[in-house]
């Protein structure tokens, strides 16, 4: 049994164990900060900030940059090797799913909102 409790403790380093590499961002948001918030703040944040986003969004109308959803897709959402953007619905490779699938956290927020990046409207 004791066997049982140490081991459990230890890292898997089995070739079936999946830890997140999610893409890396298009470019840093300054020339001192990789994103909006420190790394380590959005990793365990992001959600609260984009809910409060939304919130001022649907019942304040305030619409700014700062938390946009929007503005996360367009920097963290890249074209794959083949010139694709991956799916939300399936594989790892989309920014949001490769954390959400490793946490089992399911997202609503594809529903409404593009999972790729806008792409700029030409004429």
């Amino acid at each position: 049994m004791l066997s049982l409790a140490v081991s459990a403790d230890e890292p898997q380093t089995d070739a079936r164990t999946f830890i997140p590499n999610p893409p890396k961002a298009k470019e840093n948001f300054s020339p001192t900060q990789k994103c909006i918030e420190p790394v380590d703040i959005m990793r365990s944040n992001h959600g609260e900030f984009l809910k409060h986003h939304r919130d001022d969004t649907m019942h304040r109308g305030v619409r700014t940059i700062k938390y946009s959803l929007v503005a996360c897709i367009n920097c963290h959402v890249t074209k794959s090797a083949d010139g694709n953007y991956p799916s939300i619905k399936k594989g790892s490779e989309h920014f949001c799913r490769s954390c959400h699938t490793y946490a089992a956290v399911s997202i609503d927020c594809f529903q409404c909102h593009a999972s790729k990046p806008i792409e700029p409207f030409s004429r």
